[in-house]
């Protein structure tokens, strides 16, 4: 069965970005890619990811526009219409800029991943604006040993309740 699952990393205060969007706190940290939380089990089993345009921007900004290493199709949610498609080894990535609700994006990538799990890349906004309509099905949250004082909040859609 399909699930949408919020794969990243938070701050010890609760931060996934920076105010200026910038993740430069979390590249400071050493990870483990085959850790208990690792990432190259979980991108093994995703079939399609989703992203908001600055999670999209500071990826092409720090790899670089033709370093995308994701095989996945991968929906941006945006409003901007200056960005570029990121560029792989093997050509363009499989990019889909959107203004869609998250629902027919959802419906979407799950056609798109053949029956393999979706992941939220970023965006806590978005992450909330898909567990408002039911489509988040788990969470899986680093916690960084570091703090950054102000910043993008991990669910900032639940801040207010």
């Amino acid at each position: 069965m399909t699930r949408m699952i919020f794969y990243t990393a938070a701050t010890l205060d609760g931060f996934i970005a920076t105010e200026d969007h910038s993740l430069d706190w979390l590249l400071s940290r050493r990870t483990e890619d085959d850790g208990p939380a690792g990432y190259n089990e979980f991108i093994a089993g995703i079939g399609a990811m989703v992203m908001g345009a600055s999670t999209y921007r500071w990826i092409l900004d720090h790899a670089g526009e033709d370093k995308w290493e994701y095989d996945q199709p991968c929906w941006v949610f945006t409003h901007r219409d200056d960005l570029p498609v990121a560029k792989g080894p093997d050509g363009p990535g499989d990019i889909r800029f959107t203004q869609a609700d998250v629902r027919e994006v959802y419906a979407e990538m799950a056609e798109a991943s053949d029956g393999r799990d979706l992941w939220m890349v970023g965006g806590g906004d978005l992450a909330g604006q898909f567990a408002d309509r039911g489509l988040l099905d788990e969470l899986i949250v680093s916690i960084a040993p570091v703090t950054i004082g102000a910043g993008r909040p991990l669910l900032p859609r639940y801040l207010e309740l």
